[in-house]
């Protein structure tokens, strides 16, 4: 049987660590469950998100994309209501 589940672990600097470990401690969450949920999000997101998130949008393409971006999810929201 095919496991449905994949364990990862993830390398954070100090600051990252202590955020994570305060957002956990506030909505009362596993840091396993938040990063679990985070990742499920981002792997869902628009190709221009996942960029720049990822900080890999270069600055001079970012107002343009995130405009693109808007104008495609305000297309999206038309079509749906």
């Amino acid at each position: 049987m095919k496991s449905k589940r994949a364990i990862l672990r993830i390398q954070l600097n100090l600051e990252a660590k202590e955020g994570l470990e305060r957002i956990c401690e506030q909505r009362g969450m596993t840091q396993i469950s938040v990063m679990s949920r985070l990742m499920e999000w981002f792997v869902q997101q628009d190709e221009v998100i996942q960029l720049s998130v990822l900080r890999l949008l270069p600055a001079e393409l970012a107002a343009p994309a995130a405009r693109r971006l808007l104008e495609r999810l305000s297309d999206k929201a038309g079509r749906t209501t």
